[in-house]
């Protein structure tokens, strides 16, 4: 068995994490999944390029994911500490760096860390 490189294993615990956070939403159709592995083939050519920004890729490749789904479908996740009177995205933060988080900017919150929606939302519990 061959050991997985530094890279690899960054971008897999960036598609384990966008995953969990799609599937405490319920998001998991398979185009959305591809839209999940697009992203991240785009960002292993991004590191590779750039191999300081390797902490910054999960944010990234949910910041990807994000958008692609407001163009097929709308926003997500949407916001769980606001309720549902106005429904609006969270968003990840920082933009660009380590420790990527989902805010809410309406309330001025920190939701959940990246790949820790499920608890957030209540979507392990009821599940």
């Amino acid at each position: 068995m061959h050991p997985i490189s530094p890279l690899e294993q960054t971008l897999h615990a960036a598609r384990a994490l966008v995953l969990a956070d799609l599937a405490a939403g319920d998001v998991t159709a398979s185009d959305v999944v591809s839209m999940v592995e697009e992203s991240v083939a785009q960002r292993r050519w991004w590191v590779e390029q750039w191999p300081e920004g390797a902490d910054y890729v999960a944010g990234l490749v949910a910041q990807d994911v994000q958008d692609a789904l407001l163009e097929a479908y709308g926003r997500w996740p949407l916001c769980p500490a606001c309720g549902g009177a106005d429904p609006h995205a969270l968003e990840v933060e920082p933009e660009l760096g380590p420790d990527p988080h989902w805010v809410c900017h309406k309330a001025g919150v920190k939701v959940a860390a990246l790949g820790s929606l499920a608890g957030a939302t209540g979507e392990a519990a009821s599940s």
